[in-house]
Formats: C-alpha cells, structure tokens, sequence
C-alpha cells in the first residue's frame, strides 16, 4: 500500500543510536557554493564500440569528467558556483534493495536545504512504476528521521524497475515535465545506470530540462570501472555473510563431519563470493569466472570438489567449507547451452512440460541426467535481461548430490577411506541484503547523495556521481561525476547455442567481471591450498559501528590500486606543464627532446590501446 510509505519505523535501541550517527563529508563538498573543475572530454570504453554509441548517445557522448574541489583548492579554471536557486529534484530507487540506499536520499536532502532552503525533494513510490504513476512523497526531516543510516527501502519501495520501453520513457518524460523537476536521481544497479543514460539522451533530444543522475547501488559489486571503485551495499552484504560463513566454519570445526555448501547471491559475477572467502577463510571457494576461463564442465567442478574431500580426509578431515556464487550455473558451458534452448522455447510459447521433447541430443541428454528438483528450477521463465532466474536456482544442492553420489561410489569400490560423506547446503542473500547498513555503506551513500546535487547544480546530464580514493578516511575522498556513457560498452551475442550469427546489443553498462589478473585474486590464490587443508577459518564478527572493526572496508577494495580519476588528473596536470614548458620560442633543444619523447609515448600508448581494444566480447 502506498500509504504505507515513509511511515515512522519503531526503532530498537540499536537503530536508534544508529540513526544518530551524522555520516562525514569530504572537504570538496562543504560548505554553501560549489566548485567545480571539468576535464578533457571522455571517450567510450572500446574504441570498436564508438560508432554505435555516437549514433545512440549524439547529445551527451564525449561529455568531459567533473572534480569537485575543496574550498582551498587552487585551480584556475575552476567554475565557483555562488548563486545557487531552489530546485526540485525527483528520487528513484529502480534497483534490488541494498543497505545505504536510503542515505542518498538523506544526504542528497541535506545538500538541497544547505544550498537553498527552499528546494524540494519529492521520492517517487513504489520504484519506477511510481515515476511513471506520478506518486510522490515529499521528503521531510520528519520523514528522514527513521531511516537514516538503516536498512532497506522502505521509505520509498521498489517495484518490477526498469526505464526502457518507448511507453516508459514519455511515461518518465511526462512525470518529470508535469513536476517540473530539475534533476531525476535513479538510484540502482548496472541495469538501472544504462536506462539512466538513455532516458538523459531522451531528455536532451526532448529538450526536457530535467537533468538525470545516477548512482552506483548494488549488492552484486559489479557496477565497477575504472571511475567507479565500489558499490554501496557490497560491503555491508559482504560483512554480515562473512559472519553466516564464519559461523559455519566454527560448527564444522566443532562437528568434524558435515561439509556446508553455501550459495552466495551476486547474480552472473562472483564478487560476493571472493571477498567473503578473503574475510572469512573457507575452505573452498569456485569463482564462475574460473570455470568459464577453464570452461569446466559441471563434472569437472563435482570432481575437483570430490578430489578436495578426498585429499582433506587423508588429514583425517571429514569437514569442510565450500562457497559457490550463484551465477557459476551460467558459467558452465554445457548448462549455459542447455539453458539458452530453454529459454528460446518458452520465448516461443513452448509449454515447460513440452519442453524436454524439443531440445537438442546433447541438451536432452544433460537435461535427463539431471535431478528432478533442479529440472523444475532450470524451466523457470528468464528474468528480463533474458538471465535465469539464479536465486531459485539451488546449485548447491546440485553440486552436493553430485559429490555425494561420486564420494559413496568411491567408498564402495576403496578408493576412499573417510567418513561417510554429509552436506548441509545453505543460500544467503536475502538475509543480508535487509541488514543495517554498514559504517562504510552509510558515509558512502551520504556523500554520493550530496554529490548528485552538485552534479546538478553543475547543470549536468547523463552523468553517474563518482568517489575516488575510497580506501583512505573519508576526509581523503575525491568526489566527481563521470558521464555514463563512457562506462557503456556494446556486446555481441550469438541467437542460439548453436548459431554462428550474432546480434549487436544496445549500448549498456555491462555487469564487470572479477578481473582473474586482479590482484584480490591473486591474493586468492596465494592462499588457496593453505585455505583449502589447514582449516584457517577467520571470524570477523558481527558488524561493528565502533572500536576495532569499525572503520574496516572490503578486502578487495583495499588491495587493487584504483583512483583512476586520480590519475587522470595528475595526467592532466603534466600536458597542461607541457604546453607550459613548450611554446613558440622554447629553444630548438626543449622542442626536439619533447617531440622524440611524445613520438615515442604516442607509439607505446598506440599499440597499448589497440591490443585491449582489440576483441569484441561475447556474451
């Protein structure tokens, strides 16, 4: 009901000393005027894709990065906004609920009634199907003050999200047109971020006034890119599983007979679960992307489990820990396959008790195999993004029927000598996705909050707020905005398991990977055999708001050396000493050393270019 929206909550005592808690700024965004620097103009991600994207992005393509500078700062070109009127300003949660999503909206409320007491925040209920209704609530401190620094998204709701269809978006036009709204923040994931850019391009052709912004909230960790370090909610959901696995560890320890197969929700990408095994220690974690890169078969996953046992009760170790990303089952070559023909079938209007007759010999023989209870979840209709349904898909419990089956022939025949082997499967993910907020999450999302002001404030469109620098204290953060369509890229993909044709996608932003050459993965994999024998099983507690633990960040955010933008400013910094050092009557000595050096990093930075941008990526 929508009058059950932005109700006061009743707050235990330990909400309540949280919702006290008055998240940090950054010193670029204090204070009543906004700085702001712009850089060169962005390109898009691969160069191969630039055609494409032109043709789809002709208003708000090739935008330049923006740095929002503290008041101290000394910049020449810098635009100081003083004169700053009162805006209204539309918010949208348009992505599954993640812990911190309700601090944007504070800290994006905060930044509108610092700069002008009279700007006006409306939230938008029940997701995006109450942006296209024109269901608003006005967000007040009283309607604020019990949902700061707390879980979930209550205070607005979500619904079925997406901004896409042609009905939608003049649907969006029109509630942003009637509210005469000058900025609509959407508040999601990769999917909602690519329909942000879109509905900008939209707006800037309809010479809608109204500027969109979006901002990077997903519990998958997969909105990552070289101007987007982090996601608000993955710490959080990465902290309260760590615990869950943790916990697990301790009674398998404790037990000495039971192997846990735990499935970890991150949709396609296995972020979730390579920072819960960094956390937490677990015996065994199999990535999806390992599997995809090695293209192993569902048998080849179930044999190295098996293997693992095996070498584990030569140690007298009949127990274990082993964590799998419930996006592996599309990472399987053969089930991936399998379920692209399941698909195309109920697509065409195949009933799914007809569907096992009309797949291909080599699907129909996987499918039979199979048990009963996963055939059922594998005919569930695709989500849309034309992605299985994997919460629904129990891939542990077929991967622990598997190994159970292998490990009892093993035994009858004398090959191994252990205990009988036991499996308790368990699925975390909606568990943690309703927790508090961590301390991390909570400051995070306040500044990105007060960032989508500034961006519009700035009168940008199309642009994604962005924080740099996240491993260091808050008051170390670099704050900006990136154009989102330098994130997109375009992805090709064949029609069907067996097809040689492809089709060309729409320019999106695409979930990221976990990067196999990444140095949290590497991490992984310096410990893996100690993990995998010598029970190092690590117990990070329940979340922390104060003392030891408080202030500690996701593992694989502290080892990978980001700060892209970063970068590209200090990049910036040196052409601009460049251009300094070499003008018309520098010495014949300074323009020749400057012409042989740039020839040379032209070349290299050529043939570096060329050789990332050299693939297109099937999907």
């Amino acid at each position: 009901m929508d009058s059950d929206f932005g109700i006061p909550r009743e707050l235990s005592p330990l909400q309540q000393l949280r919702s006290q808690y008055q998240p940090e700024l950054p010193p670029c965004l204090q204070g009543t005027t906004v700085r702001v620097e712009f850089g060169d103009g962005t390109t898009v991600a691969e160069a191969s894709d630039s055609h494409i994207i032109a043709r789809a992005f002709p208003h708000t393509l090739g935008q330049p990065l923006a740095h929002f500078l503290r008041e101290a700062a000394k910049v020449s070109d810098a635009h100081i906004i003083t004169q700053l009127p009162s805006i209204r300003v539309g918010i949208v949660f348009c992505g599954r609920q993640a812990p911190g999503g309700h601090n944007v909206i504070w800290g994006l409320y905060e930044a509108l009634k610092v700069h002008n007491a009279k700007s006006t925040l409306l939230g938008f209920l029940g997701g995006s199907e109450g942006l296209f209704a024109q269901k608003t609530l006005e967000i007040t401190d009283d309607i604020l003050q019990t949902y700061k620094n707390q879980g979930g998204y209550d205070l607005l709701g979500r619904t079925k999200d997406q901004i896409r269809t042609t009905e939608q978006v003049n649907a969006a036009l029109k509630a942003c047109t009637d509210l005469k709204l000058d900025g609509l923040v959407i508040i999601g994931g990769v999917t909602s971020n690519t329909d942000a850019a879109h509905l900008a391009e939209f707006f800037a052709e309809a010479k809608c006034s109204t500027k969109v912004v979006g901002v990077p909230v997903t519990t998958n960790g997969d909105l990552k890119n070289q101007f987007v370090e982090a996601n608000v909610g993955f710490d959080t959901i990465c902290k309260v599983n760590s615990q869950l696995i943790s916990n697990a560890c301790t009674d398998a320890l404790s037990a000495e007979k039971y192997y846990y197969f735990i499935r970890l929700m991150g949709r396609k990408h296995s972020h979730v679960a390579l920072e819960c095994t960094l956390q937490s220690h677990p015996n065994m974690v199999i990535l999806g992307e390992e599997v995809a890169a090695s293209k192993l078969t569902i048998f080849d996953i179930s044999k190295q489990i098996c293997d693992a046992v095996q070498a584990r009760a030569g140690q007298d170790k009949n127990h274990g820990v082993i964590l799998i990303p419930e996006g592996i089952i599309e990472s399987i070559p053969e089930v991936y396959a399998l379920l692209k023909e399941i698909h195309g079938l109920l697509r065409e209007g195949v009933a799914a008790d007809k569907i096992s007759t009309q797949l291909s010999p080599w699907s129909s023989a996987l499918f039979e195999f199979l048990p009963p209870f996963i055939k059922k979840q594998l005919l569930l209709h695709p989500e849309s993004d034309d992605s299985a349904q994997l919460s629904q898909i129990e891939t542990e419990k077929l991967l622990a029927y598997l190994v159970e089956t292998e490990m009892n022939k093993r035994l009858k025949e004398g090959t191994y000598k252990g205990k009988k082997f036991n499996a308790i499967c368990h699925f975390f993910g909606y568990q943690a996705r309703g927790s508090l907020p961590s301390k991390f999450d909570c400051d995070y999302a306040y500044v990105l909050g007060h960032i989508c002001y500034h961006i519009l404030a700035a009168g940008l469109n199309g642009y994604m707020a962005t924080v740099s620098n996240l491993k260091s204290p808050v008051n170390k953060w670099k704050c900006g905005a990136a154009p989102i369509t330098a994130m997109m890229t375009v992805k090709n993909w064949s029609q069907n398991a067996s097809s040689t044709s492809t089709s060309i996608g729409r320019p999106a932003i695409h979930p990221a990977m976990v990067d196999l050459k990444g140095k949290a993965y590497e991490l992984l994999r310096q410990n893996a055999d100690k993990f995998l024998m010598e029970d190092l099983y690590r117990n990070p507690g329940p979340l922390q708001y104060d003392g030891p633990g408080a202030d500690a960040k996701a593992v694989s955010l502290c080892v990978e050396d980001q700060d892209y933008m970063g970068r590209i400013k200090k990049l910036q910094e040196y052409l601009d000493q460049v251009r300094t050092i070499v003008k018309p009557g520098c010495s014949q000595d300074v323009l020749k050393a400057a012409l042989s050096v740039m020839a040379s990093v032209t070349d290299v930075l050529t043939t570096i270019s060329s050789s990332s941008n050299g693939g297109q990526q099937f999907a």
